[in-house]
């Protein structure tokens, strides 16, 4: 028919329009996709068209157009054909759900009219169709069966990972919790071990404060202990000075009574060959002596006990006084009743009196050698020469004491001050010597100087001069020889090195003012009576205590000090007075001599050789002397010096020997040691601490 063939013209035609060429699908409403999805990419054919291309277009060129054949070929080739009709249904049918995007109800009718005109001329088209949609079906069953298995299996899938999850969960959580329990069990061995410690240290600090406490309240009852020691001590202390106190008022009675009759004895001064004058002097200074004594002990409160030795020592004097001044009345009465027998005989029996009474009263038994004999060939006290010139140094120093009485006296606070100022001014520079540096013992030296010759000092900074006070001079001087002394007796007795620069200084003090070095001898000879030398003699009626202190002993409270104590004292004051003798200041004049040199040195060495020797103290006092001035005397007396040492050690040893027990030979030793080594080596060494030139370039 022609009407076949415009129609299958009409779908060539619309196949191959822009329209035709687009991608259709039945069941894109079921899908939901988007209408325009597909306009805007490239289009696409059908799975089937393949098939349709291969096997329906081949026969469609080579079949002629409609009109030329008759309508039973046609009718023939459409049922040959049934591809061809499928894929045009199948195409037109894809082509019909983007027709209600128009508005045109004409096209919609006029292609539903072809597709059933064309379902109706071809039943194996309808077959093939049927087919199609049957497959379709089949393939979207399988394709929906397929899905559900694979969405099962994922879901399978899904349910072992969140099982495996859940299970790696769990581990995370038994981990996490087991790492928590072990960080909390270390965390609390951590506190307890913390907590183990501080109850330690706790328990430490407990005990400590335990053994502090213990300690402090030990203290506290020797606190306590000590200040009723104290108190009690202060109590006996004025006990004993309200006795001293009393003690001395009777000396000073008993002293003026004496001294009254030194008065009386002027009755009998046309008799006496002697000058009364000397005698009444010195009682009027004993007497003031003791008046100062007692004047100064009332504004300290309470006499000492070296005021009242000091006070007994003036009283004693005064009593020696009065019996010399007796014994020369009875001698000049004795001389005056014999001038008319013969003078021979008035002579001889004047003589073997005075030799009697020297005899009993002032000289001890000599002593015995080593055989048991007495040694009649060495003196037993000190040549009268060297006792008077002892006297003398001790009446300068207690002119001296008298000289500035009224500055110790007084109680105005001012003139109290200019004192003390004046002793520090005198004493600390003193204190301040050492073995430093010679520009330093320089200053200090001028310093002294300076205030000697009435220049002002700075001291504890104020400005002192002894023009401050008319006694100023004689109470500097007297303090610091003094000073120079205690220096020996303390500093020099425990460092022998410092006795060099303390003799140097003391040395040039003494050069250019001599008064201060005549105080320094008075002070040395009664602290130390070996440097005289001088044995004090144990007299009838004497205490024993007195007896000590002048044999150089300090008694304290009835106590006599330790021999070691005392032989270190006087140690250090001999080696005061070796440095001395044998230095000189070196800033000074070189031509002068020295005030006090080395003949005083070989003067004493040969006296106390002249002397029995003392147990432990000859030996001590030898070996300090001769290890200091050793070397400078051997120097000035050469050949002289060795026959001396020769006789220390073949005749003077022996007797040192004889005397001395067992338990005191360690200085006999020292000294025999010592002397035995200068002799073979034939020199005496310098002495340590010796100053030399470098020491005054430093």
């Amino acid at each position: 028919m022609p009407s076949e063939g415009r129609c299958w013209e009409t779908l060539q035609a619309l196949r191959n329009s822009d329209k035709g060429r687009l991608c259709y699908h039945r069941d894109w409403l079921l899908r939901g996709e988007d209408v325009l999805e597909e306009c805007m990419s490239l289009p696409k054919l059908s799975s089937y068209s393949g098939w349709v291309v291969d096997h329906v277009l081949p026969h469609t060129q080579e079949n002629p157009p409609p009109s030329e054949t008759s309508p039973s070929s046609r009718s023939t080739s459409a049922l040959d054909q049934p591809s061809f009709v499928t894929k045009s249904f199948i195409r037109n049918s894809a082509f019909s759900p983007a027709s209600p995007k128009t508005s045109d109800g004409t096209k919609e009718k006029h292609e539903s009219q072809h597709a059933e005109s064309i379902v109706l001329q071809s039943s194996r088209g309808i077959k093939v169709e049927g087919c199609i949609q049957m497959y379709e079906l089949v393939h979207r069953m399988k394709g929906t069966e397929g899905l559900r298995q694979w969405q099962e299996e994922q879901e399978r899938k899904v349910w072992a990972l969140s099982e495996m999850a859940s299970e790696q969960l769990k581990r995370f959580d038994e981990r996490k919790e087991l790492k928590q329990h072990k960080e909390f069990q270390d965390l609390r061995e951590v506190m307890e071990k913390s907590s183990r410690e501080a109850l330690g240290h706790q328990e430490k600090l407990k005990a400590e404060h335990r053994h502090r406490a213990k300690i402090l309240n030990l203290k506290l009852r020797e606190a306590e202990q000590q200040r009723l020691k104290q108190a009690e001590q202060e109590r006996v202390r004025k006990e004993e000075g309200q006795v001293r106190l009393q003690s001395l008022y009777a000396l000073q009675e008993e002293v003026l009574q004496l001294n009254q009759q030194l008065d009386a004895s002027e009755q009998h001064k046309d008799l006496l060959k002697i000058d009364l004058a000397a005698f009444q002097t010195r009682g009027n200074q004993l007497c003031s002596l003791i008046s100062g004594i007692i004047r100064a002990t009332s504004e300290s409160g309470c006499p000492t006990a070296e005021s009242q030795a000091e006070a007994e020592r003036a009283l004693q004097e005064m009593r020696d006084l009065l019996t010399n001044l007796g014994q020369e009345i009875s001698r000049a009465y004795e001389e005056k009743k014999r001038q008319d027998e013969e003078e021979a005989q008035v002579k001889l029996q004047h003589s073997q009196v005075q030799q009697g009474s020297e005899a009993h009263k002032e000289s001890p038994a000599p002593s015995q050698g080593p055989g048991g004999k007495q040694n009649e060939d060495l003196q037993v006290k000190v040549q009268d020469s060297t006792m008077q010139w002892y006297q003398q140094l001790q009446d300068a120093a207690a002119q001296c004491v008298l000289a500035f009485e009224g500055l110790m006296s007084s109680k105005d606070s001012q003139i109290k001050k200019i004192k003390m100022d004046l002793q520090k001014a005198a004493t600390i520079p003193v204190s301040q010597i050492s073995t430093i540096a010679g520009s330093k013992l320089r200053e200090i030296f001028d310093k002294i100087h300076s205030l000697l010759s009435g220049k002002p000092v700075q001291s504890g900074g104020r400005s002192v001069s002894i023009t401050l006070n008319p006694q100023g001079l004689d109470f500097v001087q007297y303090k610091l020889a003094e000073k120079f002394v205690k220096q020996g007796e303390e500093e020099v007795a425990s460092h022998h090195e410092a006795a060099f620069p303390i003799a140097v200084v003391a040395s040039g003090i003494w050069e250019l003012h001599p008064r201060v070095g005549d105080l320094i001898l008075a002070h040395l000879h009664k602290k130390c009576p070996y440097s005289v030398p001088f044995y004090p003699a144990f007299k009838e009626g004497m205490a024993l205590e007195d007896y000590q202190r002048r044999l150089g002993y300090e008694v304290k409270d009835s106590k006599v000090e330790q021999q070691d104590n005392f032989l270190k004292r006087m140690s250090g004051m001999i080696r005061l007075y070796a440095a001395i003798i044998q230095l000189q200041w070196p800033y000074g004049n070189r031509q002068a001599i020295h005030p006090h040199g080395l003949n005083h040195g070989w003067r004493w060495l040969a006296q106390i050789l002249n002397m029995e020797p003392l147990s432990d103290v000859t030996a001590t006092l030898l070996f300090d002397f001769l290890e200091v001035c050793g070397n400078a005397l051997m120097k000035q007396y050469q050949v002289q010096f060795w026959k001396m040492m020769l006789l220390i050690k073949e005749d003077y040893f022996p007797r040192i020997e004889a005397i001395t027990s067992s338990g005191q030979m360690g200085s006999f030793i020292r000294l025999k040691q010592f002397l035995e080594k200068c002799l073979q080596r034939k020199e005496i060494p310098v002495p340590k601490g010796f100053l030399t030139p470098s020491f005054w370039r430093s």
